[in-house]
């Protein structure tokens, strides 16, 4: 029978199910009277029952045993697969709910006690008037419970049991429940010594730092100190260390100087050397001092010693500039300017032997520049020249023009070499203002068979002359200096150059031929000469420009002997117009006048001499584009004009003697023949930058001669 009340009917529990009288729950009646009856309860408007507050563990278990025996009596026998599909189905919404397992594990024993003690009530004794009595007093309807207010989310009392979120709980449930209760016990219990323990972990933390706090504070005071300490020792030791340092001298710098090899490091050894040993020579007449006492002698044979090492150095590099074919700047650039601390060295302590390797040097260097320029200079006195002699002037009327043979230059044994003009520049100027700058080598002067101007050997010689007293000069400024002052310098350069510029000038002196007794070797290339004063002073500008002053005399003695060769060949040409001009007597006389000694009219074309001035006006103001106005260029020329144009009137006068000038037709001829002379003279210029004062002056006086006779013409 009491399985019936959990649910678990057999096959007769259908038909016992109408047979049972009544629920064991109270019952009401309709008029609300507190009698029970075992007939069907009562379906008032009202069914409340007094219930326990929901804390207590018995009113819950007698709820769930009389919710799970209320669907008992209502259900219709099912088939087994449809029973287990329920019960599934209410364990799932069973899940989804709240259930009574989440009420704390020590009330979980006394509400399961109060269940089983309801249930053997309920399956045990047949004391039904009793029981029932006890349990009218429990549910006894009180005031509360008719104004309580209870929410069934819309659903009646009927529904509300029927409905599948309300499942009966079995005892294996319940201990379920009770297990995982425990195990959210232990859990709680095991989190709670854990936090225990963190709480532990945590207080011996707090007190470590405040260990280490006083530990870091200790450390601070401790620093403080001893940067105090330290900055003291410093201020001690920058006042210590100057001394120390003057008073005691290392075993390896000793060793170094006395056996070590010569090289950076030997020269920085030695720089410590002359520290020391000035300071001791400063503080000579101070207060004695013992360790500097004990120090002085070392210090003076470590002097003597540092010497004789420099001497031994300086002595085997000096020979070597001696050995044949050897390249002086390799030795210079290799082996003295990266020693060069070695000869101040040697100056400031022994002055006298610094001053014989000085001079021993000096005298190998001159021998050294005087013995290679003696070779170029021979070299290049080999190259084949045109010989310009003083048939070549511009008054001069032999066209086949000798060629005299040099004894001095060797330009040809038999003549003067290839045709040649004497009076047009062409590409001559090339020569100054070309790209190339650089010297021919000796191999190549003596191979070349091209016959070549004066201005070419003067070129390339004083070109090398210049770039190695460059080389030289810069070479002596930087290892003489500072023990040498800049004038002491100068003289030594001097010394040494002095056989090469003398070779320098003798070279000049030949290709221009003063001081030969040969009138024929002296040269008659007045732009020859005048493209040789131009390279020189170019030469002084790039000397200028890069600071070598001690060669200014060397090319002031070179002008001195250019000049006045330049002015000595322009009287040439100057006193050949006169003769000319002084010798024609008539046209058959005149120069070039070939059709009047035929007996025909004389020619108004421009005559020959008005070419050859012309191209030699051209020449002279090209070169003298950048000329200063204090040359005596300009008054060679004015002279040499003027005679030009006495001679093209004397000329005009003899060959056009029939009327007066611009009266008749000799007249006519004669002022057409002036105006074609100086056209073609002026044309022949008119290329030439004005820029110049000298080239403008001459532009404009020709041009005003043209203009007069264009007008009689």
């Amino acid at each position: 029978m009491w399985l019936d009340r959990l649910g678990h009917a057999g096959p007769n529990s259908a038909q016992n199910n109408d047979r049972r009288s009544a629920s064991p729950l109270p019952r009401r009646t309709s008029g609300g009277g507190g009698s029970i009856s075992g007939g069907p309860p009562a379906r008032g408007p009202y069914m409340t029952s007094q219930r326990p507050p929901r804390s207590s563990s018995l009113s819950l278990a007698i709820n769930d045993s009389s919710t799970s025996l209320l669907p008992s009596r209502r259900s219709s026998p099912q088939p087994p697969q449809q029973q287990q599909q329920q019960q599934q189905q209410q364990q799932q919404q069973q899940n989804g709910r709240p259930s009574l397992s989440r009420m704390p594990s020590e009330n979980s024993k006394a509400r399961n006690a109060a269940a089983l003690a309801l249930l053997g009530k309920l399956i045990g004794e047949d004391d039904g008037e009793q029981e029932r009595e006890r349990t009218r007093e429990h549910y006894e309807i009180t005031d509360a419970d008719l104004e309580a207010d209870f929410d069934f989310g819309g659903l009646s009392l009927r529904e509300l049991v029927h409905s599948p979120d309300i499942q009966p709980r079995s005892i294996d449930q319940l201990d379920e429940d009770q297990e995982k209760l425990e195990e959210l016990h232990e859990s709680i219990k095991a989190c709670d010594e854990v936090l225990n323990s963190v709480e532990t972990n945590l207080t011996s933390f707090r007190n470590d730092l405040g260990t280490v706090s006083s530990d870091i504070e200790s450390l601070q005071a401790r620093s403080t100190a001893l940067n105090v300490r330290l900055d003291n020792r410093k201020a001690v030791e920058r006042g210590l260390s100057s001394v120390v340092e003057d008073l005691s001298v290392s075993p390896a710098l000793v060793s170094k100087i006395v056996e070590g090899h010569i090289d950076e490091q030997w020269v920085q050894n030695l720089k410590e050397v002359d520290k020391r040993a000035s300071h001791r020579k400063a503080s000579a007449d101070g207060p004695k001092i013992k360790a500097a006492e004990d120090l002085q002698p070392l210090l003076d044979k470590l002097v003597l010693k540092a010497i004789e090492r420099i001497r031994d150095f300086l002595v085997a590099q000096i020979k070597a500039l001696r050995s044949p074919h050897i390249n002086a700047q390799i030795i210079q650039q290799q082996s003295f300017l990266k020693f060069k601390d070695l000869f101040a060295f040697l100056h400031k302590h022994h002055a006298t032997l610094a001053d014989d390797i000085c001079l021993a040097y000096m005298n190998t260097m001159r021998w050294y520049y005087s013995n290679q320029f003696s070779r170029y200079a021979k070299a290049l006195q080999r190259l084949k020249l045109h010989m310009l002699d003083k048939n070549d002037v511009l008054g001069h009327d032999d066209r086949s023009r000798k060629s005299a043979a040099s004894k001095y230059l060797s330009s040809s044994s038999s003549g003067g070499g290839s045709p040649h003009d004497a009076f047009n520049l062409g590409r001559r100027v090339d020569l100054l203002k070309g790209p190339n700058q650089v010297a021919l080598p000796s191999f190549m002067a003596e191979e070349d068979k091209a016959t070549h101007y004066l201005e070419v050997p003067f070129r390339h010689f004083n070109l090398a002359l210049v770039d190695n007293a460059t080389a030289e000069y810069t070479f002596m400024a930087s290892f003489f200096s500072p023990a040498l002052s800049y004038s002491t310098i100068s003289r030594h350069f001097n010394y040494t150059f002095e056989p090469t510029f003398a070779l320098g000038q003798s070279l000049t002196k030949l290709l221009i031929g003063n001081g030969v007794p040969d009138s024929a070797a002296k040269t008659y290339d007045g732009l020859g000469v005048l493209l040789c004063i131009r390279l020189n002073q170019h030469f002084a500008f790039e000397l200028q420009r890069r600071k070598i002053p001690a060669v200014d005399n060397y090319v002031n003695a070179t002008n001195m002997l250019l000049w006045p060769r330049f002015q000595v060949i322009m009287d040439h040409h100057c006193e050949s117009m006169h003769q000319v001009t002084a010798a024609t007597t008539s046209a058959s006389t005149a120069l070039g006048n070939d059709s009047a000694s035929a007996g025909g009219p004389a020619s108004v074309a421009p005559h020959i001499i008005t070419q050859r001035f012309g191209q030699l006006l051209h020449g002279i103001l090209v070169l003298s584009a950048d000329a200063g106005d204090d040359e005596p260029v300009a008054l060679s020329l004015l002279r040499l004009r003027n005679e030009v144009e006495a001679f093209l009137t004397k000329y005009s006068q003899v060959c056009f003697s029939g009327g007066k000038a611009g009266g008749g037709t000799a007249g006519r001829r004669r002022e057409r023949f002036l105006y074609n002379n100086y056209s073609l003279v002026l044309t022949i210029i008119s290329d030439v930058h004005s820029g110049s004062k000298l080239a403008s002056e001459q532009k404009q006086h020709i041009e005003a001669l043209k203009t007069a006779f264009e007008e009689v013409a």
